[in-house]
């Protein structure tokens, strides 16, 4: 609830899940959209009522430029591998005005770059992909030199929040990534 509490008009929840940040900010009142490249993940957000696309933050999405909140949640900062792409993505898509990024870091402090697979449960692996751990100190390096000014550092029990927002003038770039 308290990153809940922050956000601000029209909401774009990265690498939703499930739903379930998703469903909580509809029913605080919020145009929500949630994305995952999980397609389960997509489908049982639908079946509780969220919207949600099953597609990657690096493909074309509706409402380019106009969210004024964008989430990452969960560890979601990782999603690519790369945070600073992530961030310059997140910065075409989110109004160049008043816009702000809520973003869960690392809760020890680091930076580093990895390849993860995803475990069934029952010892079958899937394919690596590229993925990324931030804690505090360095999301706040990334951000100021993404275009993102950093607001508020809270926690919650041993999990870290960073409340982030455009700067004045910054312009969103390109992502390199294709993902």
């Amino acid at each position: 609830m308290s990153v809940l509490r922050r956000c601000k008009g029209a909401v774009l929840d990265i690498g939703c899940g499930p739903g379930r940040l998703v469903n909580a900010l509809r029913a605080l009142g919020h145009l929500v959209l949630g994305i995952d490249i999980n397609r389960a993940a997509v489908a049982r957000t639908a079946d509780t009522g969220g919207a949600a696309l099953c597609r990657s933050v690096f493909e074309r999405l509706p409402g380019e430029g106009i969210w004024n909140t964008a989430l990452l949640m969960d560890g979601n900062i990782g999603i690519g591998g790369d945070p600073p792409v992530l961030l310059e993505r997140i910065g075409s898509l989110v109004s160049p005005r008043g816009s702000l990024l809520l973003v869960e870091a690392a809760s020890q402090d680091v930076d580093e770059r990895l390849r993860v697979r995803f475990d069934d449960g029952r010892g079958r692996l899937g394919m690596p992909f590229p993925w990324a751990r931030v804690g505090v100190a360095a999301l706040r390096r990334t951000a100021a030199v993404t275009g993102w000014q950093p607001v508020e550092h809270w926690s919650v029990g041993d999990r870290h929040f960073l409340e982030l927002k455009r700067c004045a003038g910054s312009h969103p770039a390109h992502p390199r990534h294709q993902g």
